[in-house]
């Protein structure tokens, strides 16, 4: 399905995606600070969550408790957060002229609950399109690295356990990367893959030039 961008907005809407432990939530705090710092109006979000409602559905997500849980369970509740994230802060954000960062959207829903559960793809799709009223992001800054290396990242954090998701099989996993990586192949426009086994400052100089390009052929 070709994805479709809403032209009527004056915002910019900027994703970050890749495999757990790939540095995206670093990146996309970095290219933040550039961007407001550069004098542009700029909000920072992320999913699942970003708003009060969308939060407390986000805890239900991550909780390691609810072994229970249905993939078409965990799917639908992905897009019942995005669906009130959208609504209540995203679109509004784009309407007003802002640039706004999201940590996730869409095509993590395709690689963790599609890819990753086994769901049919167009299904997933279908439901963040309701959801979104089918607002797709302008750019998205696609962060791959291997298993290996985001497990040992996401051990060194200090945290207190590993959520839900994180919990999985490094089948899962791996399946979820290569998902990630097929939709960076089928959508070279819009997708900017970058290698995350650079260094973090060499990261952010990538995604920060690219940004100034892309910022500058958008007029």
């Amino acid at each position: 399905m070709q994805e479709k961008t809403d032209m009527r907005r004056t915002g910019i809407f900027i994703t970050f995606e890749g495999p757990d432990g790939a540095g995206k939530t670093t990146q996309i705090r970095l290219l933040a600070e550039k961007i407001s710092a550069s004098g542009k109006s700029c909000m920072l979000t992320r999913e699942p969550g970003g708003t009060a409602i969308s939060d407390r559905i986000r805890a239900l997500l991550l909780d390691s408790s609810c072994e229970e849980m249905a993939p078409s369970t965990e799917a639908l509740l992905y897009a019942a957060s995005r669906a009130q994230h959208v609504h209540e802060k995203i679109r509004p954000a784009l309407d007003a002229g802002s640039i706004v960062l999201c940590d996730r959207y869409i095509d993590a829903s395709i690689a963790y609950q599609a890819a990753g559960l086994g769901l049919p793809v167009e299904w997933v799709r279908r439901w963040s399109i309701e959801a979104t009223g089918g607002l797709w992001p302008d750019r998205t800054y696609l962060i791959d690295v291997d298993f290996e290396i985001g497990q040992e990242r996401i051990a060194g954090r200090g945290a207190a356990g590993l959520d839900r998701i994180e919990q999985r099989s490094r089948a899962y996993h791996q399946q979820v990367r290569e998902t990630f990586l097929q939709i960076a192949k089928e959508n070279p426009e819009r997708v900017c893959l970058i290698n995350g086994m650079q260094s973090m400052e060499d990261i952010a100089f990538q995604i920060w030039d690219d940004w100034c390009f892309y910022y500058l052929k958008r007029g």
